[in-house]
């Protein structure tokens, strides 16, 4: 038998390498964090080696499903993504003033925007690959149509977010779209000045909220939404109220100074540190080096991801990996950024590190569509082949 048809020859041991460094790093963060916190009584870890569990049930399935299954599903997997959306605004159980969970029997909440992250991935990856390959010519005209049907399909399920309302995760589709866009082949004429306005509308927004406040009051907006601005920017502003957290998160990582307090260490104690703030636990207990070997173990993941990419060759398992390393580089951009004080806090957890089986489950997913393009290579290239011959 040829080893390429072997399972053991179809399996990136790579990723499967670095994800379980991950989980053995998350084991011990949210383990010591329960020891720094009394806020929750809950034995976390025990919950989360459950999720560990169920998503590598997932990443089992989801390897299934190869280019055929993909490109003819998608938009199925699209409007069961939507219904989750809207469901949840309906049914859904509320927490932090957001309506974003909806109860599982047996394993406790879960969020369905994580899922739906996934579902845009593969959904936009299906758009572009048809498109390209429909038109072989790139026009401006034509460019702009992709440009359109790729913000369609993502402003859907945004603008559902939204309604929950959660704007972390809003945030993370747009940054999985932008990067789609940049590899779908849309020209730098129409690239740039979108990018360059959104840019600039954001600086002026922001210089605007630091400097002229009172001009944004008289069109409709109101004080108390710029607090998370200004507390961003200088926290020690209101060291008790909105600057606590992220003042707290700062004191904590700057304790670990270089080799760390070591596991379990009382240090600071940070409300939500076994979730979102996971970082300062990693950065308390074992310092600059530990904080350095968990980024290290990142690029690596993302450097094997887009590995994946090159090796295989066909667009459309690009465009999906494109979109997984988007998802991984935001969330850890943002959730360490929000930690150190560089980011506004926003509900952002630390991928495959943070608690919380949803965001465990929405990742591990996303590694299992990488994994399967590996897995599933060679009847990809086939069927690839057959379509380019009935074109």
């Amino acid at each position: 038998m040829n080893s390429q048809n072997k399972i053991s020859a179809r399996i990136d041991y790579g990723i499967v390498l670095s994800l379980m460094l991950l989980c053995v790093i998350s084991m011990i963060s949210i383990y010591s964090a329960q020891l720094t916190n009394e806020q929750y009584n809950a034995n976390f870890v025990m919950k989360q080696a459950v999720w560990f569990v169920v998503s590598g049930f997932a990443i089992f399935v989801i390897m299934q499903l190869d280019y055929e299954r993909l490109t003819k599903w998608a938009y199925y997997f699209y409007g069961a993504g939507l219904l989750m959306l809207v469901f949840v605004l309906f049914f859904g159980k509320e927490v932090n003033g957001a309506k974003s969970w909806i109860i599982i029997p047996f394993l406790g909440s879960l969020q369905p925007s994580e899922v739906v992250k996934v579902i845009l991935i593969i959904v936009l990856a299906k758009v572009i690959w048809d498109h390209n390959r429909k038109y072989k010519l790139h026009t401006v005209k034509l460019d702009f149509l992709l440009l359109v049907k790729i913000g369609i399909i993502t402003i859907i399920p945004i603008g559902l977010i939204m309604l929950q309302p959660d704007l972390g995760t809003g945030l993370v589709f747009i940054a999985i779209m932008s990067g789609m866009i940049l590899v779908s082949g849309i020209t730098w004429k129409l690239i740039v000045p979108i990018y360059g306005s959104i840019i600039a509308i954001g600086g002026t927004l922001l210089y605007l909220v630091l400097y002229h406040e009172s001009w944004l009051v008289k069109l409709g907006f109101k004080s108390y939404q710029f607090e998370r601005i200004h507390t961003w920017i200088n926290p020690e502003s209101d060291p008790q109220g909105g600057g606590y957290q992220v003042l707290r998160a700062m004191t904590a990582i700057g304790s670990g100074q270089i080799g760390g307090n070591g596991a379990g260490y009382n240090a600071i104690a940070i409300p939500e540190n076994h979730n979102d703030f996971i970082f300062t636990v990693i950065g308390g207990d074992f310092g600059f080096v530990g904080a350095s070997i968990l980024l290290a173990i990142y690029f690596l993941l993302i450097y094997q991801i887009i590995r994946v990419a090159l090796d295989i060759g066909i667009p459309f398992y690009s465009y999906i990996c494109t979109g997984v390393v988007m998802m991984i580089m935001f969330h850890v951009f943002e959730n360490v950024g929000m930690n150190i004080g560089l980011l506004p806090i926003t509900g952002i957890p630390l991928p495959f590190i943070s608690y919380g089986g949803s965001a465990l489950l929405g990742n591990m997913m996303a590694i299992g569509l990488v994994l399967g393009i590996r897995y599933n290579y060679q009847k990809s290239m086939f069927t690839v082949k057959e379509e380019k011959l009935a074109e």
